[in-house]
């Protein structure tokens, strides 16, 4: 009988590269998009956010050092929080926050929360893509047909293939000897 699939494992096998957006030299993943691939997967998945019990404002705060917002995301029975600084558009603490900046805040703490479900969370490691599930090596000879070429053409097999991050490893590793 074949084990069914944990949250992590299938909403970490989702490919979102397409849907990441850059802003500087971070990467950012819309949560509209991520949210809709949740509930596409999971219908009965439900998030919550963090409202100050005095203020009903959706962050908790100190004056001169800065505040965070806080959401949770349940799927499956399983609840996950997750919490992150109010930021500019700098991503610099902001002490004086507006709106807008506790807006972007919440939905960015919301995505968050998803990749710690498994959704994107290769962006957070620092990945191009998700890791493939059973991880296979690069054959030694698929690694050969790569390197009959140029160093040149190599770069170009490597720019121009989705591939795992550590078949890309394996083949910039070869030509370092």
């Amino acid at each position: 009988m074949k084990k069914e699939k944990s949250v992590f494992e299938v909403l970490s096998a989702v490919n979102v590269s397409d849907k990441v957006e850059k802003k500087g030299n971070l990467s950012y993943l819309s949560w509209a998009w991520a949210w809709g691939e949740v509930k596409k997967r999971y219908p009965s998945a439900e998030y919550w956010y963090y409202q100050d019990p005095e203020t009903k404002l959706p962050l908790a705060f100190n004056n001169g050092f800065g505040g965070f917002c806080y959401t949770s995301v349940t799927i499956n029975g399983d609840t996950l929080p997750m919490w992150l600084p109010i930021l500019d558009n700098r991503n610099q603490t902001v002490t004086k926050p507006n709106a807008f900046q506790v807006n972007s805040t919440l939905m960015r703490c919301l995505t968050k929360n998803l990749a710690m479900h498994g959704l994107g969370h290769y962006i957070y490691a620092g990945e191009d893509l998700p890791a493939p599930a059973d991880k296979p090596q690069l054959s030694e000879s698929d690694l050969a047909a790569v390197l009959k070429g140029t160093k040149e053409n190599a770069r170009k097999v490597l720019t121009s293939y989705l591939m795992p991050k550590e078949y890309k490893n394996q083949i910039i590793n070869k030509f370092k000897k």
